[in-house]
This record gives C-alpha cells, structure tokens and sequence, in this order.
C-alpha cells in the first residue's frame, strides 16, 4: 500500500463514516441529477478519491437542497452545493455543515426558444416557466430570480435540465431556469435556443442575499449565440458535514487539488480549481481540516 493510500486510510479510520463490506471506511459522496455537471464532476473525484486508498460511495441526488440535508443529517459525508443554497443552510437554517472549496462560478441560464417573445425578465409573466428540480439550488436560485424580478413563482414547474429541455421543445413551458457551468453539454447540443440576460437583477439580489450573488457573462460563442450574455452568478462548493474528521476532510480537499486537471471543472471564467479562489466561501464556515490544507499550501 502506498504511503498516500495508507494515510488516507487512517484519515478515514475516525471519521464516522459509512462502514464498507471489506472493512473500510466509505466516504459517501451526494453529487447531482443523472447527467448534470455534478454528477459528472462527482464520479471523476470519486475516482480520483478511490486512486488514493479512499472508499467511495456516490449518491445521486437533486443536488444542492438534498446534498445539504443529507450531510446536516449524517446520510452523506461530502457533496457539491450551489453557495446561495450553502448560505441559506448555514444562515438561516443553521445546519451543521462546512466548506471544503469553492469550486467554480454557476451561471443561471434562464432559457427560451429562440423565436420566443421573452427578451427580460418581466415578460415571463403569465409564462410557464420550469425553475429546475425540486431539491435543487437552481429551483432556490430561480425562486429568487423570479421575485427579485417581481414575479411570483406560485404555480412554476419543477423539472429537471433533460425534462425542462424537452418540454421546451415540445411547447409545454415557455423558459426554463437552469444554473451551471459553461457550457452545459446538454444546453451546447441544443438548437434553437437563447439566453435571456439576467444582470438587471444582480444588485437586488445582493441587497437581499449578499454577495453570494455576482454579475457574470455567459461567454460568446459557447451555445448558439456569438454574443456575451450577461447575467446571475453564484460559485459552487464543496461541502461536507461538520463533524467529519479533519484529517479526512484534509485528505479529500488534497486530492481534489492534486487531481484537478483531471476532474475538468466547467472551463469558463472562475471554472479552473485555484487554492485563493478556493477559500472564498462567505458565511460558510471552512472545515478545519480544509483550513490545514490550504494553511500547508501558503504557510
């Protein structure tokens, strides 16, 4: 065993982590919806995880919502959350739940048919509208998009990336709201689609919610469109629960730097795993054991 894989081990041996058959200690992983950028991003780290001795069990899940409370819980150790959600969990609902890494900047796409008649925010309504997944940070995102907008979101559907994407097609909603990276594999293969920009709402949303919240521009070129489009931005984080062992946490915050290359994050701006992007997590409180490693890094 190599000396990497044996702390690793050790580093789980006290965790409280789920007990796998063969006697080890499984870090169990909530990512995301079948397809979407966590789950991708999920098995690749669970991988990279397994490369270096630890047990891994993924989860797929709604994503941020239900990773939260999985983790507040104790029925995941780790899992990916959008920061506007990983706020409000720590904020407002004080769950027992810490930072890992801020990992890259989401954009909330607010998407329409390309001959539609939406051009803003206001014109959604009277719309049907998808605001993402039940359990998921984008339906929280969308939610407060909608009201920042002055809009309601009574009587919005919940519906996931592939089944929002296909209603749109089909004509049963007008927009949907999905928050990502860029670009959005299933978005990019995608025809006859357009953004609408969203950056009129940025500062609402932080004089509501803080600087979870920051203006981002959908680079040209990375769907249909030649043009920028600018809108909503909110980062995304690794989280785990509050109690994990530190020398744990200090082992899973380390590989996912060593290993970042590979684990090809979304590429757009703020998509590349950096050690000083990383430890900007606001209000949510860092782990101890990620405070280590980064401590390590810069001294």
């Amino acid at each position: 065993m190599s000396r990497r894989a044996f702390l690793a081990l050790t580093a789980l041996a006290a965790t409280g982590c789920a007990p796998a058959e063969d006697g080890e200690h499984t870090i169990r992983l909530a990512t995301g919806l079948a397809g979407g950028p966590y789950e991708v991003l999920g098995d690749r780290f669970a991988a990279e995880l397994r490369h270096d001795g630890v047990a891994v069990q993924v989860i797929k899940t709604a994503a941020s919502v239900q990773n939260l409370l999985m983790l507040a819980d104790g029925r995941a150790d780790v899992g990916f959350s959008l920061a506007d959600s990983a706020d409000d969990a720590v904020r407002v609902r004080h769950q027992p739940v810490s930072a890992l890494a801020r990992m890259y900047m989401n954009y909330v796409h607010l998407v329409v048919r390309h001959d539609s008649a939406i051009f803003e925010p206001k014109d959604l309504a009277r719309r049907v509208v998808s605001i993402g997944a039940e359990g998921s940070g984008t339906a929280v995102t969308a939610a407060r998009v909608l009201s920042a907008a002055g809009l309601p979101s009574t009587g919005t559907l919940r519906l996931g990336l592939d089944a929002s994407i296909l209603a749109l097609r089909e004509g049963d909603v007008d927009a949907f709201f999905w928050s990502g990276g860029v670009p959005t594999p299933a978005l990019a293969a995608t025809e006859g689609i357009r953004l609408v920009p969203l950056e009129s709402l940025v500062p609402v949303l932080r004089r509501t919610y803080g600087p979870v919240y920051e203006p981002a521009d959908v680079p040209a070129g990375v769907y249909a469109g030649t043009l920028p489009v600018p809108t909503v931005g909110t980062p995304s984080y690794l989280m785990c629960r509050r109690d994990l062992a530190e020398d744990a946490a200090y082992t899973v915050t380390e590989t996912l730097f060593r290993a970042r290359d590979r684990l090809q994050a979304p590429s757009a701006p703020g998509g590349r795993l950096d050690k000083r992007y990383a430890i900007g997590t606001g209000i949510v409180p860092l782990h101890p054991g990620a405070a280590r490693y980064y401590r390590s890094v810069y001294g």
